[in-house]
């Protein structure tokens, strides 16, 4: 049995909003060097998850833990400094500011101005359709523009666990393609990836291991290929 700290463990995680329960006991881990998606229809629960683990939710102390060492009560940008990084739904970028701002703004914990640059000129060779639009205002962008700028702004912060929420919704296909090869790539780099989203064929094809959820429970699990077997999976979150 292998004895490798995973780069996020959950253990029995129960969240509520107020008064209604959302999850109810998920459990999931990324171990090194993986890419896993969690999988579930829109109100499933797989945002909260995310929520849970960055610390904009309050989860039990040792319910969910980052690289060894429990959450519970860390502030967001104690967990960035970790090594977290997370590409929100929706982008939320700023949209006023330039892309050149918003990626700097991501690198806010990073030091000096070199490893700026360095992280700049990366995400620029992962998306280099934003290098003739750095001084763009963001909110100029299309949809899939502002998403390249919203996974290139995590990115920034020099992750050691990047989560994605959703990141190909709503996107034109060659991007969907292009997100799914970026996801790829910075794996292969050595960044670990929680992907949460509602296409299971795309979350699945670039997944190494992969989680469905349905009403805040973990239903299945199983290596991402075998997932993409499962007829029930097929039927229900494929449509096959």
């Amino acid at each position: 049995m292998s004895t490798e700290t995973p780069t996020l463990e959950i253990a029995g995680l129960h969240a509520a909003y107020g008064v209604v329960p959302a999850l109810h006991g998920v459990s999931l881990r990324v171990m090194r060097g993986q890419v896993v998606t969690l999988i579930g229809a829109n109100g499933a629960g797989k945002s909260t998850v995310l929520k849970c683990i960055s610390g904009l939710l309050r989860s039990a102390r040792d319910a969910v833990r980052l690289f060894g060492a429990p959450v519970g009560g860390a502030a967001p940008n104690e967990l960035v400094a970790r090594g977290l990084a997370l590409v929100p739904e929706g982008r939320r970028l700023f949209g006023a500011m330039t892309v050149r701002e918003n990626l700097e703004l991501g690198a806010f914990l990073r030091p000096g101005k070199e490893a700026i640059a360095q992280g700049q000129e990366r995400c620029l060779g992962l998306f280099p359709d934003l290098k003739a639009k750095l001084d763009v205002a963001a909110g100029a962008l299309s949809g899939g523009q502002q998403q390249m700028v919203a996974v290139a702004r995590a990115l920034m912060a020099g992750p050691r666990l990047l989560l994605l929420d959703e990141p190909t919704i709503g996107l034109a296909p060659a991007v969907v393609d292009q997100i799914a090869n970026v996801v790829r790539e910075i794996s292969r780099d050595g960044v670990d990836v929680l992907l949460v989203e509602q296409n299971a064929e795309v979350a699945l094809g670039i997944a190494d291991y992969g989680y469905v959820l349905e009403s805040g429970a973990v239903v299945a699990q199983a290596p991402a290929d075998e997932l993409m077997r499962n007829d029930e999976v097929r039927r229900a979150y494929m449509g096959l």
